[in-house]
């Protein structure tokens, strides 16, 4: 274990975090906001010179490998939790700790569930900043990192598998710090484009960036009570449209900035993730259509089409609450919770390619059966899945699934319905947010205990970073010599 190595990188995380609280600071500038100002300057302060002193001599060997990959990557989204939580907690929004941890282990991993009962009368720095973590973990913090930071390229790989959503994680051009930074630019882009179009449709300045980065970071805070609600059809529209954008995996957008058009058709993900999508919709759309929520068939289509690009998406939104919705389209909505967006984009869930080669292997192992002597492979993209990855894929559905059933019966000991309990641990290990029951789009996390929020803090970063590292962390095995 490279010990200096992942400190130094550590380090390095801290005065990023320093220098992303300038912009909450600006903001609080701006509404003259002079205590929540204070707060964000003194973190700004302690960041930056704790960061630096702490990573002014850059170790003589960066060398890491996979097991240092995944103990940084863990360690660094811990610890960009547990000091962004500080404005919180300082500025007196979310007295409680744990709660305020709660809330930003949820913005930074773009889940969107909430301890908070409204967020009308939050001061505008501390609600720009709680938007602006769902922006800052959507790519992922270490990404950016590898994009701006000079660093040993053949081994800064293994941060960025550590940290990328998806089964298998690639290089768009030969160098890591290269991909970073087509990665970034892809998702400037779509902030960019965004903000813009939401101004367009209405919104003043600070509307259209905050919910942008709730948005393209598939993360989900809203800032007024009322939701996304309470915003024009057209506004919802954009919304709806980056949304369903941003699960798509950003290797197919890379192959359209380098005019690769028939490689980008050819991504059997995307395909099915936008045909799901659009059944999911027409069918709820029926359903609600059919039990009165909606006037219109116009209106049903609209505001289905919005909750399953926000639930596949893992991004959390809500127009109407689903919570009330019939029990088919509810249901419907919960298996969308499992599935989850494209891998290798910035929302959460299982991921389309991990379904795709489940379905495609068990086919072959019933076709294995009736034709002994065939021999059948896993295909994706017109490529050949090698075998080490559908084992790994294997391996990442039993441990979902035990997480997913150790973490329900934790959270049992509260008390609370089964509907509750389950949907509140899909909700978090996928990234979702809003669940069913207590935890639906009107309702939020406060109820729950302590224990049971450090659960779910758990269930949202190792749903945000794949389970494994935040495995290995815990393991005693990754600690001895």
């Amino acid at each position: 274990m490279n010990h200096k190595a992942i400190r130094y990188i550590l380090f390095k995380v801290i005065t990023l975090e320093g220098i992303l609280m300038i912009l909450p600071a600006i903001v609080a500038v701006i509404y003259g906001e002079t205590d929540s100002f204070s707060v964000f300057l003194g973190l700004i302060l302690g960041c930056v010179v704790v960061g630096s002193l702490g990573s002014r001599k850059r170790p003589e060997k960066m060398v890491f490998y996979a097991k240092e990959g995944f103990v940084v990557t863990s360690l660094s989204w811990i610890l960009l939790s547990v000091i962004g939580a500080f404005p919180f907690v300082l500025t007196g929004t979310i007295p409680n700790y744990v709660d305020a941890l709660f809330e930003t282990i949820s913005g930074f991993t773009t889940t969107g569930a909430s301890i908070l009962t409204g967020v009308d009368g939050m001061e505008k720095s501390v609600q720009f900043w709680r938007t602006f973590s769902h922006w800052i973990g959507g790519m992922g913090v270490l990404v950016f990192m590898i994009a701006v930071v000079p660093m040993a390229d053949g081994y800064s790989m293994h941060l960025m598998r550590a940290e990328s959503p998806g089964p298998v994680v690639g290089k768009f051009v030969p160098k890591v710090k290269d991909t970073a930074k087509i990665l970034y630019g892809i998702y400037f882009g779509f902030t960019l484009v965004e903000a813009i179009l939401l101004m367009i449709s209405g919104m003043n300045l600070y509307e259209a960036l905050t919910l942008t980065f709730s948005t393209v970071g598939t993360g989900g805070f809203a800032i007024t009570n009322a939701g996304i609600g309470g915003y024009k059809i057209a506004s919802q529209v954009i919304i709806i449209i980056f949304m369903a954008l941003c699960g798509v995996n950003f290797s197919v957008y890379y192959f359209l900035l380098t005019r690769r058009p028939k490689e980008a058709v050819r991504c059997d993900e995307m395909r099915w993730y936008f045909g799901v999508m659009l059944i999911s919709a027409s069918l709820i759309a029926i359903n609600i259509y059919r039990a009165g929520i909606t006037s219109t068939p116009f209106l049903a289509f609209h505001h289905a089409l919005f909750t399953v690009s926000s639930i596949m998406t893992t991004t959390g939104f809500g127009t109407l609450d689903f919570n009330v919705w019939p029990e088919f389209s509810r249901t419907l909505l919960f298996i969308l919770t499992l599935l989850g967006a494209c891998a290798g984009s910035t929302g959460g869930g299982f991921k389309f390619s991990r379904i795709l080669i489940v379905c495609r292997t068990v086919k072959n192992e019933l076709s294995f059966v009736i034709h002994p002597k065939s021999v059948k492979r896993v295909y994706m993209d017109g490529h050949s899945v090698e075998s080490t990855t559908v084992k790994s894929v294997f391996n990442y559905l039993g441990i979902y699934i035990l997480i997913m059933l150790v973490s329900v019966l934790l959270i049992s000991l509260d008390g609370f319905s089964f509907e509750t309990n389950v949907t509140a641990v899909a909700a978090t290990l996928n990234n979702v947010g809003p669940g069913l029951g207590m935890v639906g789009t009107t309702g939020n996390f406060s109820q729950f205990s302590a224990f049971s929020k450090i659960v779910m803090m758990f269930d949202m970063l190792a749903g945000r970073l794949e389970l494994l590292p935040m495995l290995i962390l815990l393991s005693v095995r990754t600690w001895k010599k």
